[in-house]
C-alpha cells in the first residue's frame, strides 16, 4: 500500500506514519482522543475526558461511500485503540475503535458525537485484529465489523447531522496511556452506494 495512493489525504493532529506494504503505521501519542465529555459520571472509574487531539489522517469525500480497513495493534493502556472516523468539526463526528476497554477486553467500541459523545461497547473480539467497514447513505451511517473480511456483522447504525462532503479516514488514540503503533491494513475506499446501511451491502 504506496504512499501514492493517499496524495489527497491530510492530518488533523499530525503525528508520524509510514507505509510498509500493505501497512499503514500510526503513531498515537500519549493522552490523545475524540471524546466530548458532558461532565462527571460517577465518583469511580475511569471517565474520559474532553479531548480533541488525536491524531486523524483523512482524505475529504463528497457524497456516499464505503471504506473498510483492518485494524491492530498491542493493548498497552486502557482505551488504546485503533479506530476509523466520519467528522464533519470537533463537535459532530463518529468513530469506530478496536480498544482496549476498562473491562479489560478486547472490544469493538463506537462512539458518535453530536456536540456530547456516547460511547457504545460492542462484542468482544478474541485476538488483536478487526474489519471494520463505515458506510454512508445520505446522512445515515453503519459502522460493521469482521473477523475474516468477509462477512460483516452491524456494529452501530446512526445519523449525523453532516454536509455533502465529510472528513473520513484512519485515527489512531491513547487517552490515558503511553501511547504506541497502531496498524492499518489492506485499505479501500469507494464511492458508492450500499443497497442496505443495516447489512451494509
Amino acid at each position: 500500500m504506496g504512499k501514492e495512493l493517499f496524495q489527497t489525504y491530510n492530518w488533523l493532529n499530525e503525528s508520524s506514519i509510514r507505509f510498509e506494504e500493505d501497512k499503514i503505521i500510526m503513531y498515537a501519542p500519549e493522552k490523545t482522543d475524540f471524546f466530548c465529555n458532558s461532565g462527571p459520571i460517577g465518583e469511580e472509574g475511569i471517565t474520559p475526558e474532553s479531548l480533541t487531539n488525536a491524531p486523524f489522517y483523512y482524505t475529504e469525500v463528497s457524497g456516499d461511500f464505503v471504506m473498510r480497513v483492518k485494524v491492530s495493534h498491542d493493548f498497552k493502556d486502557t482505551y488504546d485503540a485503533a479506530s476509523i472516523m466520519v467528522l464533519k468539526n470537533s463537535t459532530v463526528w463518529a468513530k469506530a475503535c478496536l480498544e482496549l476497554t476498562d473491562f479489560d477486553t478486547h472490544a469493538v467500541v463506537s462512539v458518535v458525537t453530536n456536540q456530547t459523545s456516547d460511547d457504545a461497547n460492542g462484542c468482544n473480539i478474541d485476538g488483536n485484529e478487526v474489519w471494520f467497514q463505515l458506510a454512508r447513505s445520505g446522512n445515515s451511517f453503519a459502522f460493521h465489523y469482521s473477523l475474516d473480511g468477509k462477512r460483516y456483522d452491524m456494529m452501530r447504525f446512526f445519523s449525523l447531522p453532516v454536509d455533502d462532503i465529510v472528513k473520513v479516514g484512519l485515527m489512531a488514540q491513547s487517552p490515558i496511556g503511553k501511547g504506541g503503533e497502531r496498524i492499518y491494513q489492506n485499505y479501500t475506499l469507494e464511492l458508492q452506494s450500499v443497497k442496505n446501511i443495516r447489512s451494509g451491502q
